[in-house]
């Protein structure tokens, strides 16, 4: 294979590490396809930048100062580095996590950008069958855990009351509906705050409702579905028109 310190015996030397690191490159890059799939915020190029610098900072802190700590005077302990990957990963998960109106978003995303650094450390570590194992746990956790779930009794799920404030005359009302609707929610007990009182509004269960001017009117209704009113009110948010939503109980958000 040559004499020590030949390039074609360095070469072979390092054939490990680069295999490590071709593991890490797959396996991150698998766990971006899927949140690409899902169209999230990180997708298939920061998932696999995260797993392979991981990896990368990993063989650094394994191989990477062998030339010192041959003298034997000097004592390096390589799980700093990996403590300093750990902590220094959790600015980008804090990065894709926003709250709007006391709706969380982008936890699962930062939870899946921490992992995807654990297993491309796992791998840079030479710790090949924790890495596949990881990302095999991931997949099951993103495709059959919710089949799980949808299945489980919704006890913490009963009929919530909201409340949405919206402008008036710019067909907010059917959006809203119809958001309802698309997500599954069942409607009831539908009221319109209107010149300080409410009034009850049956035909507005049938998508109809009043031209009047751009005033604030405020949507009284229950509403009751087998997702989380979490959903419900981050889909609402994101209509233009409306102003507020909330619900008259806060425990209905948990």
């Amino acid at each position: 294979m040559g004499s020590p310190g030949d390039p074609i015996s360095v070469m072979w030397e390092n054939v490990p590490q680069l295999m490590n690191l071709f593991i890490a490159f797959i396996l991150s890059g698998l766990i971006g396809l899927e949140r690409e799939y899902r169209q999230k915020s990180a997708g298939l190029r920061t998932y696999s930048l995260v797993g392979l610098s991981a990896a990368l900072f990993m063989l650094i802190s394994k191989h990477g100062f062998d030339d010192v700590i041959a003298s034997e005077k000097v004592i390096l302990d390589p799980s700093r580095v990996a403590a300093q990957v750990v902590s220094g990963i959790g600015f980008i998960g804090a990065g894709v996590i926003f709250m709007r109106r006391n709706v969380v978003r982008g936890l699962t995303t930062a939870a899946s950008v921490w992992l995807t650094a654990a297993l491309g450390m796992a791998a840079g570590a030479g710790l090949v069958q924790l890495a596949i194992a990881t990302t095999v746990a991931y997949f099951i956790i993103m495709f059959v855990f919710p089949l799980l779930t949808r299945n489980l009794p919704q006890a913490g799920r009963s009929a919530t009351r909201m409340e949405i404030s919206y402008r008036d005359g710019r067909g907010v009302l059917r959006l809203i509906l119809v958001t309802c609707t698309r997500l599954r929610f069942i409607i009831d007990h539908v009221q319109i705050n209107q010149n300080g009182h409410y009034e009850e509004h049956s035909e507005i269960a049938r998508g109809q409702e009043d031209d009047f001017d751009d005033r604030l009117v405020t949507l009284s209704m229950q509403v009751k579905g087998k997702r989380p009113v979490s959903h419900l009110i981050a889909a609402l948010t994101t209509i233009e028109g409306v102003q507020k939503v909330g619900t008259m109980d806060d425990t209905a958000l948990d």
